[in-house]
């Protein structure tokens, strides 16, 4: 198997909960230096050798839909392949809001098959990303309403969004309890007071929790410059086998600020502007109601709805999704940016269909679009469904090719054989983004 030029090893693999939170850590990634390429599932050593020089590589699951039983029957095999290319470290990819339950997308069930993979003694959880607008103190999750957007931050259990999340709400804050729900193994904490002592105060903060029995060491963050010192530590802990680490893409930001602090990586100095994209495709399956405010704002500065029949999609009418993709490619077709949706944006409650029937068709109504038009950017809106979205559009593997907002990187797709080959894609979770999200993503303007 063909590794990174660097030291002739992969520095990172990840396995990502959903396809929005991967391009989030292939960001940071890619950011920081590293060549980094996400599929959509774990690679072969004939799929790494067609993107030669890579120094870290993701896979973009959909474990975050997943029971438990279906997680680790998909986990187990996938942490195995990762283990065999002889990564550094391997990351288990989760949503900055920690979305998990003990019956879906199970963090703790993802900790239990990990840690039986790759035998660690202790296993780093950090999900705190400040640049995100995420925030971990003495245990407890804050998260700003929308990512990217100034707007207010609030305790994860008081969240307006997330705590009316229609699959997982947030109920706990604490992520130790919540955690615990979820997996016997037994979780310390690196609390806020300690991280904001630096590199040796953090070390025999990690060297007592290891000593103390305990499973899994949270760290909290509240300021980005925290993470360089968590990343040097996390580092430190790979010495002699793969690393395996849960969390958000604050896992990514950390060491790859370490490692361009030590030189082993250098960051990208300047991005090329990848220019506007007019017309421009949005198909949105996301509930937030961010994204509700954010199709309300495009369609006010001229961007066309387009409604998909949500029980006609659940029944497989397929007459009524072609009806959409008809009126879209007429709009499309006449320069006009069309969003496509199912009227459940902000409507959390009142448009439940399962992820991956939702996500399917609407992948299908891209790639249909995309072959009867000229269109150069889609966007695909919705954390839960976005995986699904992916592999309906045939996509083997994104790379970022500009930053756009931050979590959610303008990419290349790499498609054989389908319509969305060689296109720029952008996948966005619900609270990804402030109200110009599809404005600025249109026009290919860096913020």
């Amino acid at each position: 198997m063909k590794m990174s030029s660097i030291d002739n090893k992969i520095l990172l693999a990840f396995y990502g909960d959903d396809f929005t939170g991967s391009t989030d850590a292939l960001e940071f990634l890619t950011r920081a230096g590293a060549k980094t390429a996400l599929f959509i599932e774990p690679p072969t050593a004939e799929q790494l050798e067609k993107y030669p020089g890579l120094n870290a590589f993701g896979v973009a699951g959909k474990t975050r839909a997943m029971a438990p039983a279906e997680m680790e029957q998909t986990l187990l095999p996938a942490f195995e392949k990762l283990k065999q290319t002889g990564a550094r470290h391997v990351h288990y990819k989760v949503c900055s809001t920690f979305d998990s339950s003990p019956t879906t997308g199970s963090i703790g069930k993802a900790l239990d098959t990990g840690m039986a993979v790759f035998n660690n003694k202790c296993v780093p959880l950090l999900v705190a990303a400040p640049v995100l607008g995420r925030y971990c103190l003495f245990g407890n999750l804050f998260a700003r309403m929308g990512i990217g957007s100034n707007g207010k931050i609030y305790r994860l259990d008081r969240h307006p969004s997330m705590s009316k999340h229609p699959v997982t709400p947030a109920n706990e804050s604490d992520l130790r309890l919540h955690l615990s729900k979820q997996t016997a193994k037994k979780t310390g904490l690196i609390d806020i007071l300690h991280v904001s002592g630096g590199k040796e105060m953090l070390g025999n903060e990690w060297a007592q929790v290891v000593e103390q029995g305990f499973d899994v060491a949270l760290f909290d963050a509240l300021y980005q410059e925290q993470l360089l010192a968590i990343g040097e530590l996390i580092d430190e802990q790979a010495n002699d086998k793969t690393l395996f680490s849960i969390g958000s893409s604050g896992i990514e930001m950390a060491l790859g600020q370490y490692w361009n602090q030590t030189n082993l990586l250098q960051p990208v100095a300047e991005w090329k502007h990848p220019g506007k994209a007019e017309p421009l495709l949005v198909i949105a399956g996301s509930c937030s109601p961010i994204a509700a405010g954010q199709i309300t704002y495009a369609t006010a500065k001229g961007f066309e709805q387009v409604l998909i029949d949500a029980p006609a999609v659940s029944d497989n009418d397929g007459q009524s999704v072609k009806a959409g993709i008809d009126k879209a490619v007429e709009l499309l077709n006449k320069g006009k940016s069309v969003i496509v949706h199912t009227g459940g944006a902000g409507q959390q409650q009142a448009v439940n269909l399962p992820a991956q029937k939702l996500g399917a068709a609407l992948g299908l109504l891209a790639c249909d679009t995309a072959s009867k038009t000229a269109l150069k950017r889609i966007v695909i809106a919705g954390g839960d469904t976005s995986s699904y979205a992916a592999r309906a559009m045939g996509i083997e593997a994104v790379e970022m090719i500009a930053p756009l907002v931050p979590g959610a990187p303008l990419c290349k797709a790499t498609a054989p054989g389908s319509p969305v080959n060689g296109m720029e894609v952008n996948f966005k979770g619900g609270q990804v983004g402030g109200e110009n999200y599809f404005e600025v993503l249109m026009n290919g303007k860096n913020i």
